[in-house]
């Protein structure tokens, strides 16, 4: 990633959470953010998120490396594409997913992610 303003606003969130910094997640989005996870579990609000970032990394959850591998911004608009490589609960996984944002004053207003499902195969006329 890059470093200070450089960065757009979704790599900086993610950095905070590679850096394991709760304090620096909740200060990359707008007070009245909203943010849903691609589990389901939406955060309202710059303190609900301090409060699940910091729950989650109190819990034991490391991210060990979150990469973004295809991305664009559109003015206050941005999607990217990314690899999520974590543990939770003592168990080391990794997926595919994508977030779209929506910043502003260089924080996140609100953010979805996706995520694959599936382990992803070549389609040869049959399905797993």
């Amino acid at each position: 990633m890059r470093n200070g303003s450089s960065m757009s606003p979704l790599e900086n969130y993610i950095d905070a959470w590679v850096a394991g910094d709760p304090d620096r997640i909740a200060s990359a989005v707008t007070e009245d953010c909203e943010i849903i996870e691609c589990y389901g579990p939406v955060y309202r609000g710059r303190d609900r998120v301090h409060q699940w970032a910091a729950a989650w990394f109190g819990a034991g959850g490391v991210v060990h490396r979150w990469k973004i591998t295809d991305s664009f911004r559109a003015g206050e608009h941005e999607a990217a594409q990314w690899v999520f490589d974590f543990t939770w609960r003592g168990r080391r996984r990794s997926f595919d997913g994508s977030t779209i944002t929506t910043s502003y004053d260089g924080r996140i207003h609100t953010l979805r992610e996706y995520r694959t499902t599936a382990e992803l195969y070549e389609w040869t006329g049959e399905w797993r």
